[in-house]
């Protein structure tokens, strides 16, 4: 079997995850590389499952058609770094997203959503690049009344970290905190990096891991290098100093960690929760049809087998 991780000898740092690529039959050209979890790291803080898209080319015509599903016990955000898709749910959210937008959908007790890119986009073809993660809710929130938040690239706090251009997507870090609505402490950042620039920063005795999207030449971070497709994680608490190894191009990355939660949680197919009952009662609601459906999208992706 494959292992998709290798350990490190610095005191600093956990392991390093190599992304498994992935063909979904939703998704027309797309490749995805699927980061959490992994079965020797589940999670990082709250976040129970981290998905890079792209980059790449969608002819005319072709684009993602993610047919209705439900989510139970997590909040989901999809990031663009380039191109457009599209977001419908339950709640009757009918919205556009574009890159550097931060859409945050607060599954709770229950939410189904579709993702399809929008008819004029898939008309003229276009150039794909971005990630979606999952945030485990607390145990006091997992049941919680579903909810949508759209907040727009000029709402979310930007600033500098040594030579680092950063935009805090969610949560608190180094000063800065996100207007998105949150239920336990993390951290989501969009982080650019200049070729040759670094950065320092402190985890804040939390959780973290950093993830290459982009940059030909490689990080280098606590004496490890780290490829696009990989997540090196911190030990907890961590005070780091991230390099961009490459000495022409700029890279992008992203930090996400968090308080952990103390409880485990389960993961079967789209749904998370601390209790296994209740991923088995969800499982047979969407079997028998007991989700709210997403008005105007009548299609939906049936229940994997066991």
């Amino acid at each position: 079997m494959e292992e998709y991780y290798r350990e490190s000898e610095h005191p600093d740092v956990d392991m390093i995850v190599r992304a498994r690529s992935k063909e979904l039959e939703d998704i027309q050209g797309l490749t995805i590389r699927r980061v959490l979890p992994y079965a020797r790291r589940r999670t990082v803080g709250p976040f129970t499952f981290l998905d890079h898209f792209g980059p790449a080319q969608i002819a005319p015509g072709a684009g993602m058609d993610v047919r209705p599903h439900p989510h139970i016990g997590l909040a989901t955000v999809t990031y663009h770094f380039e191109g457009l898709g599209g977001h419908k749910d339950s709640l009757g959210v009918d919205q556009v997203i574009r890159p550097g937008d931060i859409n945050w959908m607060t599954a709770g007790r229950g939410i189904v959503h579709s993702e399809r890119t929008p008819a004029d986009v898939r008309a003229a073809g276009q150039r794909i690049h971005g990630m979606q993660a999952w945030v485990a809710l607390p145990v006091e929130y997992e049941e919680i009344a579903p909810e949508f938040h759209h907040h727009p690239e000029n709402a979310l706090p930007a600033f500098e970290l040594g030579d680092a251009r950063v935009r805090l997507l969610a949560g608190s870090i180094a000063g800065h905190s996100s207007p998105v609505k949150i239920y336990s402490p993390l951290f989501y950042l969009d982080v650019r990096l200049p070729a040759s620039g670094s950065f320092e920063l402190d985890s804040e005795g939390m959780e973290a891991a950093v993830y290459l999207a982009h940059g030909p030449g490689g990080l280098k971070s606590c004496d490890e290098n780290v490829a696009v497709g990989e997540l090196l994680v911190y030990r907890t608490g961590a005070k780091f100093q991230i390099r961009n190894a490459d000495d022409q191009n700029e890279a992008r990355l992203m930090l996400l960690g968090g308080q952990a939660l103390p409880e485990k949680r389960t993961i079967y197919w789209n749904f998370v929760s601390s209790r296994k009952e209740r991923i088995e009662q969800a499982k047979a609601d969407w079997r028998e049809g007991r989700f709210p459906p997403v008005p105007g999208d009548d299609d939906f992706i049936p229940l994997p087998p066991d």
